[in-house]
């Protein structure tokens, strides 16, 4: 399917993947659209809804280019679905659930442009319900510890700052948030677009850790500042949702670390069963224990499913937060739980 249009084709392709999200387009699209400048569109992939969220974007026909796929292939499959047809120079890849600001969009542009040897960037995400606080998903700019482990400037597990300005700073990250990122299109495709077995949750870090094996760099820039919902897929209570961040997470370090680094995969095993237990006793529900072990026994079919294996990117030792061996250590036993706590971990200013 030929997605191209005859039109001049613009700079920027804003990308939204929706999927049963009327009431979010309803709530965000008219707004993203008044602060969309002249060198960028807005194209909306629908992953199969089965409300009305086709009928609703047939009215912004005129503003809109609206890309209707069969099935629900996930974020990680529709999105490669899409921007694999489309010829913008930057991809924004931004979730339904985001209010979009005046002016949040040229620091990211401007940003790329002036920093060639920089791969993708995202603004300062903070809560929709909550507008002076950090949001869970990306916050200021994501990091990773030597366990695989995520967290953010701004965001340490479950504890969410408020955002006084104290990290506004432009700075090297190790993930850009797949809530709301600008990438550079010929970066996304060298990388190896998305990971198709992702589904959904983690794979923007599996997509950024091979940026950073191309030797490309991510950063955060602050003055472009967005807010976001969170959980409008799959709540945090959601049993699938935790299977997918303990499967994903395990395959993150099978497929980013180097070899002589595997014995943290174990490790990581065990400490996944800790963590399941304590959502056990947190949830009072067994789904979310019974979900690690599905995740554990998925992980492990996979591995001797896997054939394919590439060769274009090597893989080799990443500094991802190189004073934070294990960000539980620092958050329940060093009680560490502002980003700023941490050991010289603020990143690099730019």
């Amino acid at each position: 399917m030929n997605l191209a249009t005859e039109q001049t084709v613009k700079k920027v392709g804003i990308v939204i993947l929706n999927y049963n999200g009327l009431h979010f387009l309803k709530k965000f699209l008219p707004t993203l659209l008044k602060n969309i400048p002249d060198y960028g569109e807005v194209i909306i992939a629908d992953n199969a809804s089965t409300d009305d969220s086709i009928t609703f974007l047939k009215s912004f026909e005129s503003s809109v280019r609206i890309i209707q796929l069969t099935q629900n292939l996930g974020f990680t499959g529709g999105y490669n679905h899409v921007l694999s047809h489309l010829e913008n120079e930057y991809f924004v890849i931004v979730n339904s659930d985001i209010e979009v600001t005046s002016n949040w969009l040229e620091p990211l542009v401007n940003f790329l442009d002036r920093h060639e040897d920089y791969a993708a960037c995202q603004p300062k995400i903070l809560s929709y319900s909550n507008k002076d606080q950090f949001e869970y998903a990306g916050a200021c700019g994501g990091f990773v510890d030597q366990l695989g482990y995520p967290f953010c400037r701004g965001r340490i597990f479950d504890i969410l700052e408020m955002d006084e300005g104290q990290y506004d700073s432009i700075i090297d990250v190790f993930w850009t948030s797949g809530a709301c990122m600008i990438i550079r299109a010929k970066d996304f495709r060298n990388a190896g677009e998305f990971d198709n077995s992702f589904f959904a949750h983690m794979e923007e870090i599996d997509l950024c850790w091979r940026l950073f094996r191309l030797e490309r760099k991510l950063a955060c820039v602050p003055s472009s500042k967005v807010y976001h919902v969170g959980g409008g897929t799959l709540s945090k209570q959601s049993p699938f949702k935790t299977y997918l961040n303990f499967r994903n997470g395990l395959k993150l370090l099978f497929k980013n670390l180097p070899y002589s680094h595997f014995w943290k995969i174990p490790l990581r095993m065990t400490l996944d069963y800790a963590a399941g237990l304590k959502m056990w006793i947190d949830f009072k529900r067994i789904g979310h224990l019974s979900a690690v072990f599905r995740a554990h026994f998925d992980f492990t079919k996979w591995i001797f499913q896997k054939t394919e294996v590439d060769h274009r990117i090597p893989k080799k030792r990443i500094e991802m937060a190189p004073n934070v061996f294990s960000i539980l250590v620092n958050y329940y036993l060093k009680k560490q739980s502002y980003f700023s706590d941490l050991p010289e971990s603020d990143g690099s200013d730019i």
